[in-house]
Order: structure tokens, then sequence, then C-alpha cells
């Protein structure tokens, strides 16, 4: 599949901002499956400093600075991306008894290790509420590390309502799990929470995910918003497997990757800080349009 993605994140201060620093984590990967045509990110003022580099974890970041007084920044991403997943249902994980054997042999710490993934990150911490749920929906001495990863996604998707606005992009899962109520973000550190709390490695992935309009409705520009899912280790022969709780469904050629850390707070689109004595307002837009000429497939 191809898309043409569309991003706008736009900051309105109060007061003028004197400076400000950004790091933006907005750009499409490249990895197998995906692949970025092309990728452009305009940043309205222009600012005084900026530059690009790869993370621990291998995502584009671009790193901006601006010296003098604004009141208002905008940052805005036009990409085209090729995207395919296989499809294939081949069950080649570890089992879920003998997942911890697995990770135990594995030697490497760079940024793909599963290691960096199993213990508490800032955002997700392993609690009880979130152990007991788990081990609640699986047969652990029956079931591979995959079977299980589904079974617990296919769960959160059941019991939890997505409603937004009904939680803050600082949240805390426990929270959100308590109310059983929020949005992708909240879906998706929830699950990693639980694949954790039972010793499975989980990441946070953020992206793009194309969405189909209700049959008979004009699709509306820039409605939707940045998308999330997990990423789970599943042993050495299957590697990790993408899962999306929201939707409860594996991810597939409808979901673009962006970046993949520990949690939220390792790959929010923009964090920084600004120099101003105000308050600010923010809005965000996205659009992810399959070229024309391809068939139309509801996610």
């Amino acid at each position: 599949m191809l898309y043409d993605v569309g991003l706008l994140i736009h900051y309105k201060y109060t007061t003028p901002a004197a400076g400000g620093r950004h790091v933006l984590y907005m750009t499409p990967a490249n990895l197998d499956g995906q692949r970025a045509i092309t990728s452009l990110l305009d940043i309205t003022p222009a600012p005084d400093e900026r530059s690009a580099r790869t993370d621990f974890y291998g995502n584009t970041v671009v790193e901006v600075g601006f010296h003098t007084p604004h009141t208002e920044v905008e940052f805005r991403l036009r990409a085209r991306v090729e995207r395919s997943v296989a499809e294939t249902r081949d069950d080649h994980s570890a089992s879920l008894a003998q997942l911890a054997v697995a990770l135990r042999e594995v030697r490497s710490l760079d940024g793909g290790s599963p290691h960096h993934f199993l213990a508490n990150s800032p955002r997700v911490r392993i609690q009880t509420m979130f152990r007991d749920y788990a081990w609640a929906q699986i047969d652990a001495d029956s079931m591979t590390t995959l079977q299980a990863v589904e079974t617990i996604g296919r769960a959160i998707d059941r019991d939890m309502a997505f409603e937004p606005g009904s939680t803050q992009v600082d949240t805390p899962p426990e929270e959100a799990f308590v109310r059983r109520r929020g949005v992708c973000q909240d879906f998706t550190h929830i699950m990693i929470a639980c694949l954790r709390s039972i010793g499975v490695p989980a990441a946070y992935v953020s992206g793009f995910l194309r969405t189909i309009p209700p049959k008979g409705q004009p699709r509306l520009e820039g409605a939707d918003a940045m998308h999330a899912w997990v990423r789970a280790w599943c042993g050495p022969k299957k590697g990790w497997v993408d899962y999306d709780p929201t939707n409860g469904v594996r991810v597939g050629d409808q979901h673009i990757v962006v970046a993949c850390g520990r949690d939220y707070g390792d790959v929010a689109p923009v964090r920084g800080v600004v120099r101003t004595a105000g308050g600010q307002k923010s809005k965000q837009a996205v659009d992810v349009i399959p070229i024309t000429g391809q068939d139309e497939v509801e996610a």
C-alpha cells in the first residue's frame, strides 16, 4: 500500500515565548515492511537551530531551537510511505513457560534488545492489578507467547471503552485501567504493563493509522490523530510482533510506524521547553490518504 501522510501540530502561546527547544519524533520510519519514499518536515517560524540524528532505539529525531520571541510554532509533516505486512499466521513463538529461558540467552544490549522492554519505565509500572488481570486471561502452561499476547490484547479491547477526552496525555495507565476507558495511548500503556508483568518484553510504537469514514459519509481531512500500539517480543524465532489493542487486531498495512520506545515519553511527537510567562493552546491533525487506484480495506 502507498500512502500520503500529513501531520500538523500547532502551538499558540498566550504571551510571546522568548525562546524554546524541541525534540521531534514525527518522521515515518524505514524498516522491514515499510519505506519512507519522501518525507518533508516544515517548521514555522524557521528555527535558529535544526539538526537530525538517530536515537538509541533507531528512531529518527529532529531537534530544533528558537532564540527569538515568537507567539506560535507549527510543525507540518508531508510524507509518502510504502507499507506492506506479510500475512502469516505461523506461530514460531516460544512457549510462555519457556520465554524467561529464551530471554536469558539473549546477550545483545543494543536498541532492539528485549531486555530494555521488560522492566518498569517512567510511564509504565508493573502493578499487581495488571499482573492479576493478565494471568486471568491466559493459560500459562499451554499457551505460546504469541497466543498470550493476542489474548491479552483482545481482552483489553473487550473490557476498555475508547473514549476521546476521557484521559489526558499524562494520565497514568493505572487510572485509565480502573476507569476502563481511554484512548490509544492508554490502551497501549495498559497492555505493555500487563505483558511486562508476566515476563513478556513489550514496547510502545507511535505512528499513524488509516481510518475509513462511516459508509456514505465523506472523509474529513485532518480528522485523525496519531496512533499507538504495542510491540511484543515472542522469542528468538518469532521475534517482535506488533499488536493494536485499541482495535483488537494484529498490526497490518494500514499502520504506519514512526518510532518505538519504552513508553510514550520516549517517542512523544513533540517535547521540549519554552521560555514564556503564559499558557499555550495546541491542535493536531492527521491525514492518511491511500494513493488513488488502490482498494479500500476497512480497519
